[in-house]
């Protein structure tokens, strides 16, 4: 009944939007694609592809119903306002109390025609005038955040939990020794709150006296929760069984994989457990399918090198490598690269280790060493399914290059990544593997480097004059503006929210051929290619710093001189 409720409320949306002319028929037809692709919403496909703001679109649902529209995003609530309602008819019916003036009481929802809602607000809270006004699911979260953040759920489920616990529970060997219903709420509130957080991973990781729970936002790590050191085995032990890892051994790594939904919100979590001396170290690792990028431009890539490599990428056959450290972004970028080039006359299997996101109409593989199945075998296996386009999510070494080379001269086209600093680095880092340089210059095509930056907060960014001597370092003049964030409720007081890569992109020409057949090194060939017009990491960082995109500092935490 629920799900019949919004699929009517998305019909609405998407009728009222086309009737105001704020979106055309093609973008709802590519919005669908999304939606049967990610399990979003309509409403999030149309924001997520750049169709229409949520701002918009909250708006225009305002005006259609006659309702007033309250912008939240920089809205102080009294927190004795919000103890009217208790969190889990907040969280309910996705309403929230914003102020009370004389015996009316004004409560911002999602959905102000929801009369059950109503009903039950003014039940709960006892005040018989209830006035609904639309507020955006942006600025419900955002307030529900403050108000009941994680801290204080933890905190209230592990009060409930009570101070009497079985003598097993420390030990966390068995889910029975364990007082189960709070240990699953405890751990789903966590995974959800990180996931509210933008949290790419979760670390628990235990501790002499407690057990310590980090989320890394934005790629750095920060601290979200600190347990009590005897909840440690009950979550560890609840983690694994979701996992259906082994809960009994605690004495060597393992690694699973949870897939749920939190908050209309498709997860896949992929679990590793490693043993340390005061127990189980957990990393999760979530991977939202509805935040994956698909689109090149999403990731930041833009300009006249997103041009030749939309042009490189649909060549008949060569090697196209994207290279960087861990966490840089690499499988994104690939998995943006063939998802504009995937159709239905193309045959394009991958081998990952493991594979993060499902592509429709791709053949996806990821390595199975107990199997037999490597990077090197599974591509030898994949050269018989008769692809037309294979990515391989690795270059360790040289079987796997050669099998790659071997696929590109018999008419493949070859994606892989490689761990190096740069893109000129990569040519040489094949031929150290032992591959001869006339298979390196007559395969590889190009080269991507990419990092990832902060993105400076849109909510409190401001501009400012960097430091005499680190301008002078960077050779730019004095005086110069650029931007960082000051620190806000949205960044939590970070200055930054969100991610975007800075690229640099080698095609290997005739040039860099001859260049690769004479054994040139990494220094001479990314000279060249710099005369060339190749823009470096660090300089499409600095342009993107000058637009107000990230900030100076990060560009320079995350590059190195050149």
């Amino acid at each position: 009944m629920e799900n019949k409720k919004i699929v009517r409320r998305q019909r609405e949306l998407v009728d009222l939007l086309l009737a105001q002319k704020l979106i055309t028929a093609d973008m709802v037809e590519k919005a669908r694609e999304e939606t049967t692709r990610t399990g979003m919403t309509m409403d999030r496909a149309l924001e997520k592809l750049g169709f229409i703001t949520a701002e918009d679109i909250v708006k225009t649902q305002a005006q259609a119903l006659g309702i007033p529209y309250m912008d939240l995003s920089d809205y102080i609530v009294d927190k004795a306002i919000v103890q009217l309602l208790p969190e889990s008819v907040v969280r309910k019916y996705n309403a929230v109390p914003l102020f009370k003036i004389g015996q009316t009481l004004t409560v911002g929802m999602l959905d102000p025609q929801d009369i059950v809602a109503i009903d039950q607000i003014r039940r709960v809270s006892k005040i018989e005038l209830i006035e609904p006004v639309l507020v955006s699911e942006r600025g419900v979260q955002r307030i529900v955040e403050a108000c009941y953040g994680t801290t204080k759920s933890v905190d209230d489920i592990i009060q409930a939990m009570g101070q009497a616990r079985p003598a097993g529970a420390a030990m966390g060997l068995t889910a029975a020794a364990t007082d189960e219903a709070p240990i699953i709420k405890l751990v789903n509130t966590i995974i959800a709150q990180g996931l509210r957080d933008r949290a790419s991973d979760i670390h628990m990781e235990p501790e002499e006296e407690t057990m310590r729970v980090r989320f890394r936002i934005d790629g750095l790590l920060r601290e979200a929760i600190v347990l009590p050191r005897k909840l440690q085995g009950p979550v560890t032990s609840r983690v694994k069984i979701l996992a259906k890892l082994d809960i009994a051994e605690n004495r060597r790594p393992q690694d699973g994989r949870i897939r749920l939904k939190i908050e209309d919100r498709v997860l896949d979590i992929r679990v590793s457990t490693f043993p340390t001396m005061h127990g189980e170290n957990v990393v999760m690792r979530l991977l939202d399918k509805s935040n994956v990028l698909f689109g090149l431009e999403e990731t930041g890539f833009s300009g006249q090198d997103l041009k030749v490599f939309r042009q490189l990428i649909r060549r008949p056959n060569g090697i196209i490598l994207v290279t960087g450290p861990t966490g840089s972004g690499k499988t994104s970028s690939l998995y943006s690269a063939l998802a504009t080039i995937n159709s239905i006359e193309k045959n394009i299997i991958t081998i990952e280790d493991p594979v993060e996101y499902e592509i429709p109409l791709i053949r996806q593989t990821q390595v199975n060493p107990a199997a037999g199945i490597t990077f090197a075998t599974g591509l030898r296996s994949i050269l018989r399914q008769d692809p037309d386009i294979i990515m391989v999510g690795e270059i360790r070494d040289k079987e796997t290059v050669e099998v790659a080379i071997q696929a590109a001269l018999t008419g493949h086209l070859v994606f892989s990544t490689l761990h190096t600093n740069d893109a000129p680095s990569a040519l040489t880092r094949l031929i150290d593997i032992g591959v001869e340089p006339f298979l390196v210059s007559s395969t590889v095509a190009g080269i991507l480097a990419q990092r990832l930056v902060r993105l400076v907060c849109d909510q409190c960014r401001e501009e400012y004059v960097p430091a005499g001597d680190v301008l002078k370092s960077i050779n730019v003049e004095p005086g110069r503006k650029f931007y960082r964030g000051k620190g806000c409720v949205k960044c939590k007081q970070s200055g930054y929210a969100g991610r975007m890569g800075i690229f640099e992109f080698l095609v290997v020409d005739d040039l860099i051929k001859r260049m690769v057949d004479e054994r040139r090194s990494a220094d001479e060939i990314r000279k060249k290619a710099v005369e060339q017009g190749m823009t470096t990491l660090r300089q499409d960082g600095f342009m993107k710093a000058q637009k107000g995109l990230t900030s100076l500092e990060e560009v320079l935490r995350v590059t190195e001189e050149g």
